[in-house]
């Protein structure tokens, strides 16, 4: 992975961010900011507090716990939260600027000074970089070593299969990390857009002039101005606001807007994201107009803090750190064995060349020399599986990685939900369902001529299905004040010969009709509709206080809410009102009712959660949702809601505090992103579980970074899709319960090929050093040695093909080196009993004159050696009796029956006489018969007796 190379961020000892560094006013307030929370630092006096901070600066920037915030988030949290407290005059000088602006002079030197806009510099690694990576695995150097000797010792094909099976491993990391290493790049679409600035000219007299400059080289300390659909260039500090509405999902992940305005003083207790009179870098201006004072630019804004770090959280892969310590120790055994054996064949025979071919061919035999292989086409065949669900692996690693994931954290919207509103009912200002709102709001939504939004295409569909007549073709349309982000409703005046309300006392009747945002529908009523008694009074602060009570009821029961207005006009009356003047025509309304709105869940979803429990995944919502509407959704599909908390409740608990919250915790709502990578950390490093994280947007992009599993949607945010390991074309959980079944297959596989190849390469070195020994010749050449080891590892190609028992795929399954020593100690040995039963039976059987033959007895190893290797196998897949409880895939039995019907055959072939090796008696396969069922029984027993120890057999 690359590098991200950081300005210098409110270093100690440096400048600091958006300040010359003799301003001591930015320095003072962060560090006073500070000082609440590292008091204790304080009291140790000058000198320690020196060698304290010198000291942090080389300790990793890694959050080491997860619920802290690193020392780079908590400057900018502090000098945010200082400027939203301080008075608009108080601003300028903190940033050291006039309310002219900055001069172009100064400008530039700032722009010099900070360097460019953009929220981080990103350097692509070398191409050569990658590939010393990926190639620089012990695994590797031991097979490439492995192929060097074995062309040494005219073992061609075994060498040339050893380098093949490098290149696959080292193409395919290659691949996956040249990437991975891009996806913090997309970052850079958030900063491509001019910017108005207001800056000032002259020596004499400054002239305040309005310039266009491009969002690189705005500095801390501009003013800018923005208007509709422009992006925030850094962290703003609002000067003026008319109307300001702006959405922040670029840090949410939520759709719904927030409004924002300078006049108001926030203080500490305030979610950062909530703050009124701060706009950050990377959102947007939806509606209104305004001006802001840069505070913070480029990488030292709150986006950059967040996503600085991309392609560092990512957890170590447990499962590669155990095959990189096997490599380790395989490495040790094989200099140590190969020593041995070396010298105790050279003292035998004092041929130090073919002792030196004879060490050789056992390093081949003790190396797992089809683990590259092996692991590489269990992933693939995975992915392949995982795709015919309609999903893309980008990350081979992933599927095992499923196999293991016991927690998965998923958001609200369109993962459990249908991302689409529904309409629920039609209610008066005192709860009570009544059909005049339906059918005031119906019309609006039916005449309205602009865009139509999805709630008018609810209300349209519950009218439709619910059977209800309304007879549009009565009314016909006089005007419309179509909806903006700024006014928040729609309003239309439709005219009817029939008197609704059951009076006809005049010839024609015309309404003006509201619908639009609660609040704003209130703003413009002056009455309130009693729709049982056709009557309307005054619209009281007591009628106000009951809707509220009646919206906040809805609301906790996860339900959106909008309001519904009218107003009688006489027709003389209103063709004298000038429709353009919108605050005098949408005034004096009589409040009618309320529609409530319901985003339900995915008929899959409750399916697919119960299914993922069932394997033993437990599910928690992260959402930046609100609280009530997040439990509503979490209840409907069937995830417990007794333990809930929200990001300002995460914010105000200690670290252990935080840990046992998110531990308990299966609905946390109103997350901000780095919320949520703290979450998910916490749930790695403190609870030591397996983290999947099913996110789409840019807000999700840390804790995709950080889960184990990252997985995204084809729809989402570019930055998501890239960090993802895993992209599912359809938002059905559903995929995810096939991917956690084919992990676990895919796991279990790995792992049976690992403790064989382990098991069976061990016995066999230690078989051939016991046999050295005592018959004082080889057991094999190193050529029949190789050979052997060639079919036993063609052998396994098939072990991808296998299956698992039912009970094993249950539930997560994980792997640590730790338990393989005992595993060795507990099944090595019968391997090499049966070795030393064959040679006591060849000895005491076959010998004549107490001479026993080279040749014969080679041969009767040979084919004893790669049957015990082929067939043991079936001994370690499976916790049940072999061949009679459990049988193995077809392409595994189709397997061990060919390589061993090969072994056999090959004695009594040409290739057996050119080998060295002779005819064996029909005596000696009874002999075999009797031998592999005895080792069997016994496997068996002792199988039975360590999963009575350790409670686990793969």
């Amino acid at each position: 992975m690359g590098s991200f190379k950081f300005f210098r961020f409110f270093s100690f000892r440096t400048q600091l961010d958006s300040l010359p560094s003799s301003n001591p006013v930015h320095e003072n307030l962060v560090n006073n900011a500070n000082s609440n929370n590292t008091n204790q630092h304080q009291q140790d006096g000058l000198f320690s507090n020196y060698i304290f901070r010198f000291l942090r600066r080389f300790q990793s920037r890694e959050k080491i716990d997860g619920g802290s915030r690193t020392e780079e988030e908590e400057k900018v949290y502090s000098w945010l939260y200082a400027l939203a407290r301080s008075e608009k005059y108080l601003v300028f000088e903190y940033v050291r600027s006039t309310e002219r602006g900055l001069s172009f002079t100064e400008a530039e030197r700032r722009l010099k000074e900070n360097g460019p806009n953009i929220p981080l510099e990103y350097t692509f690694p070398s191409w050569w970089h990658l590939l010393w990576n990926a190639f620089f695995h012990p695994f590797n150097i031991i097979l490439i070593v492995l192929s060097a000797l074995s062309y040494i010792a005219s073992d061609n094909p075994n060498g040339c299969i050893m380098l093949i099976l490098v290149f696959i491993s080292v193409s395919l990391r290659f691949y996956q990390e040249y990437g991975s290493s891009k996806a913090a790049m997309q970052l850079s679409e958030f900063v491509r857009s001019p910017v108005k600035v207001q800056r000032c000219a002259g020596r004499v007299v400054q002239t305040e002039l309005i310039v266009q400059v491009d969002q690189r080289d705005v500095v801390p300390g501009d003013i800018v101005i923005f208007e509709p659909g422009d992006l925030f260039p850094g962290d703003v500090r609002l000067l003026t606001s008319k109307h300001l509405v702006v959405s922040q999902s670029s840090l949410t992940g939520e759709s719904w807007t927030t409004e924002k305005t300078t006049d108001v003083r926030e203080d500490r207790s305030t979610p950062l994201l909530e703050l009124k009179n701060i706009c950050f870098m990377g959102t947007n201006v939806v509606s209104g107009t305004g001006t802001g004072l840069v505070v913070s630019t480029g990488s030292k804004t709150y986006i950059s803090t967040m996503f600085s770090t991309i392609g560092k959280h990512k957890p170590p892969d447990s499962f590669e750190k155990s095959i990189r310590q096997i490599s380790y120790v395989l490495v040790g055994v094989m200099l140590l064995v190969v020593t041995i054996m070396i010298l105790v064949e050279y003292f035998t025979f004092y041929d130090l060349s073919e002792s030196a071919l004879f060490g050789i061919s056992v390093a081949c035999a003790l190396t797992p020399q089809m683990l590259p292989l092996i692991i590489n086409t269990s992933l693939a065949k995975g992915a392949l599986a995982m795709a015919k669900e309609r999903c893309i692996v980008k990350s081979s690693s992933a599927i095992r990685d499923m196999g293991s994931m016991d927690i998965l954290c998923i958001d609200k919207t369109g993962t459990l939900t249908m991302n689409r509103a529904i309409m629920v009912n039609h209610l008066d200002s005192w709860g009570s369902p009544r059909e005049k709102v339906l059918r005031f709001a119906f019309l609006n939504s039916y005449f309205k001529s602009d865009q139509k939004y999805p709630l008018d295409d609810a209300i349209l569909a519950f009218v439709y299905t619910n059977g209800y007549r309304f007879q549009p073709s009565k009314w016909r349309k006089i005007d419309e004040i179509p909806f903006d982000f700024m006014r928040r409703k729609v309003s239309v005046i439709l005219e009817t010969e029939s008197n609704p309300e059951g009076i006809n006392n005049q010839r024609f009747y015309r309404y003006m009709i509201t619908k639009g945002a609660l609040e704003e529908v209130m703003k413009v009523c002056s009455y309130v509709e009693h729709v049982d008694k056709g009557e309307k009074t005054a619209f009281s602060a007591e009628d106000q206080h009951r809707i509220l009570n009646v919206v906040e009821e809805l609301s906790d029961e996860g339900l959106r809410v909008i309001g519904v207005a009218i107003k009688n006009l006489q027709q003389a009356k209103i063709s004298e009102e000038n429709m353009e003047n919108e605050d005098s025509v949408e005034s004096d309304m009589a409040f009618l009712g309320l529609i409530t709105f319901f985003d339900p869940p995915k008929d899959s979803a409750k399916q697919a959660l119960w299914r993922l429990a069932e394997k033993g995944v437990k599910a928690k919502v992260l959402t930046g949702d609100s609280l009530s509407l997040a439990i509503k959704i979490c209840q409907e599909v069937g995830i417990r809601t007794t333990h809930v908390t929200t990001g300002p409740e995460l914010e105000l608990l200690n670290q252990d505090a935080f840990h046992q919250t998110v531990k308990k915790a299966t609905v946390l709502a109103r997350l901000t992103p780095s919320q949520k990578l703290r979450v998910v950390q916490s749930l790695q490093r403190v609870g030591n579980h397996v983290v999947g994280f099913l996110g789409d947007g840019i807000n999700d992009s840390l804790a995709l970074d950080a889960a184990n599993v990252a997985i995204s949607v084809d729809s989402a945010a570019s930055v998501a899709k890239d960090l993802a390991d895993i992209i599912l074309l359809e938002k059905d959980l559903n995929v995810l319960v096939a991917g956690v079944e084919k992990g676990r297959l895919t796991f279990g596989n790995t792992i049976k090929y690992i403790k064989l190849s382990v098991i069976a390469n061990l016995g066999s070195v230690v078989s051939l050093f016991i046999t050295t020994i005592v018959l004082r010749f080889e057991p094999l050449t190193p050529k029949q040695l190789l050979v052997q080891n060639f079919l036993y590892s063609v052998g396994q190609i098939a072990i991808p093909w296998d299956k698992m028992e039912e009970d094993y795929v249950k539930i997560p399954q994980r792997w640590s080196v730790k338990g393989l020593p005992m595993f060795i100690l507990w099944n090595g040995p019968v391997c090499t009993l049966c070795d030393v039963a064959t040679i006591l039976f060849v000895w005491f059987y076959y010998s004549s004159n107490s001479r026993l033959s080279e040749t014969f007895f080679r041969s009767a190893y040979f084919i004893e050696g790669l049957l015990m290797q082929t067939l043991i196998y079936h001994l370690i897949r499976t916790e049940k009796i072999p061949f009679i409880m459990e049988i193995a895939s077809w392409p595994v039995i189709g397997s061990t029956i060919l390589i061993s019907a090969v072994g056999i055959a090959i004695p009594f072939t040409i290739i057996g006489d050119v080998m060295g090796f002779t005819d064996l008696p029909l005596s000696y396969f009874g002999f075999l018969v009797v031998l592999f069922i005895g080792y069997f029984t016994v496997g068996q027993i002792v199988k039975r007796l360590y999963i009575m120890v350790y409670k686990k057999w793969l």
